[in-house]
């Protein structure tokens, strides 16, 4: 039988109930779901699933990310709603391609984890599962693991086999409606041009998910908790001196502006502090935030393009403030610059939980 996989939460205990009531099948997964966005939650996806199968001892196949083509195929839903028309067109293409990967591999049964989901109708996955058969003459396992306490049997392992539990189906229609309605920041499209791996971004999740399997490996014992911590993302950074000439400068992160726009000039200096006149913003030189930093930057874009772990650059704010609570913004130059300046900052700190690895 193939089994359709769209997530670990879903699939480890679907494939487990799977086994049990199906024992003479031979399972072959199967992680095909080009809907996933962004790539990184994909990846991460695909890690998790690559993890549980291994553990349940079924072998997983990957699907094409052929994400240009979903979108074609969801074009005109782009508004619809959770389990509406555009999730039944999503389910279309996943089954189509589902389908063709049996009849490819000679399997004549096929199912999806997506059955379990309490977030897809039950219903809308069977019809369009039958009307498949009719299709291809492949049949269609519509078994329900949700009744009969199936979904608390479902949470359980989830916890147990510290899976990882995302927070969102996977497409970034779906992805926007709730976060606006949670008004909450969407931060999994964050990408910053340095490419630096964000607190509780998705690439810091594939990082710690990437480094419990190596723990695993080496039979070592781990947890994975959560804990609340104040975020930050930058949006947008500009220093300009005069009317139009914009200088190469740095902000370090958790710099915010109430206004997003300050203007006024440096006043004065104090231990390789530069104060400026509004907004409580200082200025050091690119020289100062080496020695501070123990980095060796020659220019400002080398900075910017590559700056220091975020961590570290969390250490350096702390050693030249001596204030672990400081937020306001430390703008890095060459040189200081004199005149009138121009600053536009638009960033944003917000209560978050992330998840924490701890060996035990």
């Amino acid at each position: 039988m193939l089994v359709h996989i769209c997530c670990s939460v879903d699939s480890h205990f679907f494939l487990e109930k799977l086994q049990t009531d199906y024992p003479e099948e031979k399972l072959t997964g199967f992680f095909y779901d080009p809907n996933i966005h962004p790539y990184s939650e994909y990846q991460l996806r695909l890690l998790d699933v690559q993890r549980s199968c291994k553990k349940l001892g079924i072998e997983v196949l990957e699907g094409p990310y052929d994400y240009e083509n979903w979108l074609q195929a969801v074009r005109g839903l782009e508004n619809e709603p959770e389990k509406g028309a555009r999730c039944e067109v999503c389910f279309d293409k996943r089954f189509d391609v589902s389908a063709k990967k049996a009849l490819e591999l000679g399997e004549k049964k096929i199912t999806t984890t997506l059955l379990v989901s309490p977030l897809k109708s039950q219903e809308q996955l069977k019809r369009v599962g039958d009307a498949f058969y009719e299709k291809h003459g492949v049949a269609f396992i519509a078994v329900d693991y949700r009744s009969k306490g199936g979904t608390q049997d479902q949470s359980r392992v989830t916890k147990e086999e510290q899976l990882y539990r995302q927070d969102y189906c996977g497409c970034i229609f779906g992805l926007t409606m709730q976060r606006d309605q949670q008004n909450k920041l969407m931060d999994e499209m964050f990408s910053p041009i340095s490419n630096l791996t964000l607190p509780a971004s998705i690439e810091e999740r594939i990082h710690m998910y990437k480094y419990r399997m190596e723990l695993e490996d080496e039979n070592k014992e781990y947890k994975i908790i959560k804990q609340k911590f104040l975020n930050y993302r930058q949006f947008n950074f500009k220093l300009i001196k005069g009317k139009r000439e914009v200088l190469d400068a740095y902000a370090l992160s958790y710099s915010t502006l109430q206004r997003k726009k300050a203007q006024g000039r440096i006043e004065f200096t104090n231990e390789n502090i530069h104060y400026f006149n509004r907004e409580e913003i200082k200025f050091i030189t690119l020289d100062y935030f080496n020695l501070t930093c123990g980095t060796s930057y020659q220019a400002i874009k080398e900075l910017i393009f590559n700056p220091p772990h975020f961590e570290k650059e969390m250490e350096c704010r702390r050693a030249m403030l001596c204030d672990n609570y400081d937020i306001t913004p430390i703008i890095v130059v060459k040189n200081i610059p004199d005149g009138k300046l121009s600053i536009e900052l638009d960033a944003k700190t917000y209560e978050d939980v992330k998840e924490k690895l701890i060996i035990l």
